[in-house]
């Protein structure tokens, strides 16, 4: 990749379209260096929180004491601070730890330490965050700079990225439902359930009692056409609407949504965040586990879903999760306060959109 990068990139200058900045994901940092070497202003972005990427940044550091080995894993189970006021980062929950089997995870953590240091040819390292949320990773790793939150569903236009079509409708059904009643419940573009374990998701939805709005993939669960529990589609027909994609921004917008139940991915945790929603929060794979780390324990603005013996979230533990997180008052005002605390980041004087000034005026120059 690096050589067609560097012909695309000379190319478009013989053609008198000079590229003078190039962004890439700081997954991809090795663009970075290309960039570099054709003497093309540069700027990594990243998607996820500014805990995680300092976390990726600081690898070296954590192989020097024996916190992890050279291959990613866990030298002990533990807790670990990176710096003061951060939050506690658990052995076993950091991002690579969670990413393959034991045999694809060292191949995939060489590729994450070389992109950490590659990320070091950029000239701005710009984060989908914002200061008050994770003000204690900001001052240890000051390169990192918020812009955040950047929201998909405020840009204008048509958006493209979906890999389903957005069902509009249910904002609508959502117009008929009192003012915080309903469960959103979406897993994300990824996440894949069991055929019990959907089993028992629907199921605790319907013993809850409560509406529900439900984000089913078509592969969400393998067969699905038959993993509903029997008679559930009509018992909850009157009070539950399932679809396959949503507008996501748009429903947590809606004053009827009441809860969140996700799978913790940072982007439905930003989005969570800015429409001031409680989260419930199931992670699976990747950084969801310390995103459900900054939610339930840090900024306190939601719960976490508990397994039973056998790894199962059962439908009682659903349906109690549920009653236990709409009835909490102060997480509700938690959530609105941080829901405040994003929008005055994003306006004019506020410090993503001060930022965001910033490195836009620094590209020009």
């Amino acid at each position: 990749m690096p050589p067609c990068l560097e012909k695309l990139i000379r190319r478009s200058g013989d053609a008198g379209h000079q590229i003078t900045c190039m962004i890439a994901f700081q997954g991809m940092a090795w663009a970075l260096e290309v960039a570099k070497k054709m003497g093309v202003r540069t700027a990594a972005f990243w998607p996820a929180s500014a805990a995680v990427l300092a976390t990726i940044l600081s690898i070296p550091e954590l192989i020097a004491p024996g916190v992890i080995d050279e291959n990613g894993f866990p030298m002990a189970d533990g807790v670990f601070h990176l710096g003061p006021g951060m939050l506690p980062m658990n052995t076993a929950y950091v991002a690579w730890n969670n990413l393959g089997d034991r045999t694809a995870q060292p191949m995939l953590f060489k590729y994450i330490f070389n992109n950490a240091r590659a990320t070091a040819a950029a000239d701005f390292l710009l984060c989908n965050s914002f200061q008050e949320l994770e003000a204690p990773v900001f001052a240890f790793a000051p390169s990192i700079i918020p812009v955040g939150p950047v929201r998909a569903g405020h840009r204008p236009g048509k958006l493209v990225g979906h890999l389903w079509p957005e069902d509009t409708a249910c904002t609508a059904w959502l117009d008929g439902q009192p003012p915080g009643s309903v469960v959103y419940v979406a897993f994300g573009s990824f996440t894949i359930l069991d055929h019990r374990q959907f089993h028992e998701l629907a199921l605790g939805l319907e013993l809850s009692g409560r509406p529900f709005l439900c984000v089913v993939r078509p592969n969400l669960t393998d067969d699905l056409a038959n993993s509903y529990p029997p008679g559930f589609i009509d018992g909850v027909a009157c009070r539950g609407k399932m679809v396959r994609w949503a507008p996501q921004d748009q429903v947590l917008a809606h004053p009827a949504i009441g809860c969140f139940v996700s799978h913790s991915g940072w982007n439905s945790t930003m989005e969570a965040i800015s429409n001031g929603v409680p989260l419930l929060c199931w992670p699976g794979f990747g950084d969801q586990f310390v995103n459900q780390t900054y939610v339930c324990d840090d900024w306190k603005t939601g719960l976490e879903m508990v397994a039973d013996e056998s790894g199962i979230i059962t439908r009682e533990g659903i349906s109690c999760k549920l009653q236990e997180l709409l009835g909490d008052v102060e997480v509700k005002q938690r959530a609105m306060a941080l829901k405040e605390a994003a929008l005055r980041s994003a306006t004019n004087c506020g410090c993503s959109f001060q930022n965001l000034t910033h490195f836009v005026a620094a590209m020009k120059q």
